[in-house]
């Protein structure tokens, strides 16, 4: 076969580059990012300043970071309920354990991620092993550590929240890891934000270029299929969940070295943020269908409605209902462009 022949074989010339762009899953969440942004910054002049934009990002990396495994857990077509307060779960074990034992503040991280994989192994063993909904099984999960946050923490420390550990040794290094503030340009930014970068490069190669991206997308579209053809269903469906949970620890220690106290109650609804803005950035509820660059555009979209009305001046109390309008609206443009990539192949 002849280079002119390559060149024009037919198999090249049906992907188009309209085709290629219609069919990503977060091009309806970016045309909705950039409407938001551009809202905002006719509104609100503070909102385009290097500082604000700083602002933005930080909050978008909060809610990316969780965002990133949660939207690889619905493209394999789960949930997980217990996401938010798990955040809050590893941060307590982390202060606790080192107030505690007097110990290395390193050594409360490290068995905080033991602790915290653990909880992500059993929603992931459990789901696999009773065949309940991963609905049923992570609310259980949810109450179970909400309960535990706050027992363990009025147990140990007397009330809702720990005690300080600023003046423990270790505590410097790890908020440097965790919680430590990147100046360029004269403009701070967190370190959360090369987290949440980081997070997103990952989880968009583990997609895009291993085998275990192919096992993920064949699980959330069809478990039964996916086994057949002998995808490893429930290894990879427990992997997810202890993405879920890994993701989870990080937000835990920056949660604590960005404060040096937790306050037990906290975490509670954080779990439809995230699942929120995985469907924002195009992941399907059924599965089978979503991207970890979409996941990250829709946390994006979230730090710049929450921040865009503080910067405009507006009562905050109106969030909610952006965020719900955001939520209809992304998920409306998602379905038609699902609808025009189909309709174009």
């Amino acid at each position: 076969m002849t280079a002119t022949t390559l060149a024009v074989d037919e198999r090249l010339l049906r992907t188009s580059p309209l085709r290629r762009l219609l069919g990503r899953p977060e091009l309806g969440s970016v045309v909705g990012a950039l409407a938001v942004f551009l809202f905002f910054a006719l509104v609100a002049d503070s909102f385009v300043r290097a500082a604000g934009l700083s602002t933005v990002l930080y909050a978008a990396s909060t809610i990316g970071i969780m965002a990133v495994p949660v939207a690889l857990l619905m493209i394999g077509g789960e949930f997980d309920l217990s996401a938010g307060v798990m955040v809050t779960s590893s941060a307590l074990i982390s202060s606790m354990f080192s107030f505690q034992m007097t110990a290395n503040v390193w050594v409360g991280v490290g068995v905080s991620l033991l602790v915290t994989l653990a909880i992500g192994f059993f929603n992931g063993f459990m789901l696999t092993r009773t065949g309940l909904p991963s609905f049923i099984i992570t609310l259980g999960t949810f109450l179970m550590l909400t309960g535990t946050n706050l027992g363990f923490t009025k147990l140990i420390s007397g009330t809702v929240s720990t005690k300080t550990i600023a003046d423990m040794e270790g505590f410097a290094s790890a908020r440097a890891v965790f919680a430590s503030v990147l100046t360029v340009g004269g403009v701070d930014f967190k370190i959360t934000i090369l987290w949440w970068l980081g997070l997103v490069a990952l989880a968009s190669w583990i997609l895009l270029r291993t085998r275990v991206g192919n096992w993920i997308f064949a699980v959330g579209g069809g478990k039964d299929a996916a086994r057949a053809v002998g995808v490893p269903v429930d290894r990879t469906r427990i992997g997810l969940y202890m993405g879920v949970s890994l993701a989870a620890w990080i937000a835990g220690q920056h949660l604590l070295f960005s404060f040096d106290v937790v306050q037990s109650g906290e975490g509670v609804g954080k779990e439809l943020t995230y699942i929120i803005a995985a469907v924002i950035g195009g992941c399907l509820i059924t599965g089978g269908y979503g991207s970890a660059i979409g996941s990250a555009v829709g946390a994006l979209i979230f730090g710049m409605t929450d921040k865009g009305i503080v910067f405009a001046e507006w009562n905050p109390d109106w969030f909610k209902f952006f965020l719900g309008a955001m939520l209809l609206l992304a998920t409306l443009l998602n379905a038609w462009v699902r609808k025009r990539a189909e309709a174009t192949k």
